[in-house]
Protein backbone atom coordinates (compact mmCIF):
# COMPACT_ATOMS: atom_id res chain seq x y z
CA UNK A 1 0.00 0.00 0.00
CA UNK A 2 2.41 2.11 0.43
CA UNK A 3 4.92 1.74 -2.78
CA UNK A 4 1.44 2.64 -4.60
CA UNK A 5 1.08 5.72 -2.58
CA UNK A 6 4.55 6.59 -3.15
CA UNK A 7 3.98 6.35 -6.64
CA UNK A 8 0.67 8.26 -6.77
CA UNK A 9 2.35 11.30 -5.19
CA UNK A 10 5.51 10.88 -7.17
CA UNK A 11 3.18 10.76 -10.51
CA UNK A 12 1.12 14.03 -9.02
CA UNK A 13 4.33 15.62 -8.41
CA UNK A 14 5.16 15.31 -11.57
CA UNK A 15 2.10 16.17 -13.37
CA UNK A 16 2.86 19.28 -11.35
CA UNK A 17 5.93 20.21 -12.33
CA UNK A 18 4.68 19.72 -15.96
CA UNK A 19 1.89 22.08 -15.11
CA UNK A 20 4.12 25.18 -13.91
CA UNK A 21 7.05 24.80 -16.74
CA UNK A 22 4.47 24.85 -19.31
CA UNK A 23 2.93 28.02 -17.70
CA UNK A 24 6.38 29.64 -17.79
CA UNK A 25 6.96 28.52 -21.23
CA UNK A 26 3.74 30.76 -21.99
CA UNK A 27 4.95 33.48 -19.57
CA UNK A 28 8.27 34.25 -21.32
CA UNK A 29 6.87 33.73 -24.93
CA UNK A 30 4.42 36.64 -24.15
CA UNK A 31 7.10 38.83 -22.48
CA UNK A 32 9.06 38.32 -25.40
CA UNK A 33 6.53 39.53 -27.92
CA UNK A 34 5.65 42.90 -26.03
CA UNK A 35 9.47 42.76 -25.72
CA UNK A 36 10.53 42.80 -22.08
CA UNK A 37 12.12 39.45 -22.05
CA UNK A 38 15.75 40.35 -23.26
CA UNK A 39 18.16 38.67 -20.92
CA UNK A 40 21.22 40.36 -19.24
CA UNK A 41 22.46 43.63 -20.02
CA UNK A 42 25.92 43.88 -21.64
CA UNK A 43 28.94 44.61 -19.10
CA UNK A 44 29.64 47.15 -21.03
CA UNK A 45 28.72 50.10 -23.27
CA UNK A 46 29.75 49.27 -26.85
CA UNK A 47 32.23 52.48 -27.14
CA UNK A 48 34.60 50.70 -24.33
CA UNK A 49 34.17 47.37 -26.56
CA UNK A 50 35.49 48.99 -29.67
CA UNK A 51 38.52 50.77 -27.24
CA UNK A 52 38.85 47.29 -25.72
CA UNK A 53 39.34 45.93 -29.36
CA UNK A 54 41.61 48.39 -29.92
CA UNK A 55 44.01 48.02 -26.76
CA UNK A 56 44.18 44.46 -27.24
CA UNK A 57 46.38 43.82 -30.03
CA UNK A 58 48.18 46.43 -29.02
CA UNK A 59 49.86 44.08 -26.95
CA UNK A 60 48.30 44.97 -23.13
CA UNK A 61 48.07 42.27 -21.06
CA UNK A 62 44.33 40.93 -21.25
CA UNK A 63 44.00 39.98 -17.20
CA UNK A 64 44.80 44.41 -16.71
CA UNK A 65 42.51 45.32 -18.97
CA UNK A 66 40.05 42.79 -17.41
CA UNK A 67 40.45 44.54 -13.90
CA UNK A 68 40.25 48.27 -15.63
CA UNK A 69 36.89 47.74 -17.39
CA UNK A 70 35.59 45.78 -14.23
CA UNK A 71 34.96 42.33 -15.83
CA UNK A 72 36.36 39.19 -15.68
CA UNK A 73 38.64 37.59 -18.31
CA UNK A 74 35.54 35.36 -19.84
CA UNK A 75 33.69 38.37 -20.95
CA UNK A 76 36.34 39.93 -22.17
CA UNK A 77 36.92 37.04 -24.62
CA UNK A 78 33.41 36.89 -25.60
CA UNK A 79 34.00 40.84 -26.39
CA UNK A 80 37.16 39.85 -28.08
CA UNK A 81 35.49 37.33 -30.32
CA UNK A 82 32.39 39.37 -31.03
CA UNK A 83 33.29 41.90 -34.23
CA UNK A 84 29.88 43.78 -33.02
Amino acid sequence: MANLMLSVMGAFAEFERALIRERQREGIALARQRGAHRGRKKALAPERVAALQRRTPAGEKKAQLAREFGISREPLYQYLRTDD
